[in-house]
């Protein structure tokens, strides 16, 4: 593991963090809350993604769940 990726590592839950309190601020009209919900999932998606590819076991193993989602 490189620098650039403890970097990534570090960066994606205060980026998490951040999109949960910007959710809880955005007006309670229903086209805000949906847009805000749909920010929501995609942006803390990045973390989860990235843990899950960091706890792969094998080069191999972490190739084919980048390939399941996609990436």
């Amino acid at each position: 593991m490189g620098p650039e990726d403890n970097d990534l590592r570090e960066r994606t839950k205060p980026f998490g963090l951040r999109l949960v309190r910007m959710f809880s601020r955005l007006p309670k009209k229903t086209e805000a809350q949906v847009l805000g919900k749909q920010v929501l999932r995609s942006g803390t998606s990045v973390g989860a993604n990235y843990r899950e590819a960091y706890r792969a076991r094998s080069k191999s193993e972490w190739s084919d769940r980048g390939e399941r989602h996609g990436r």
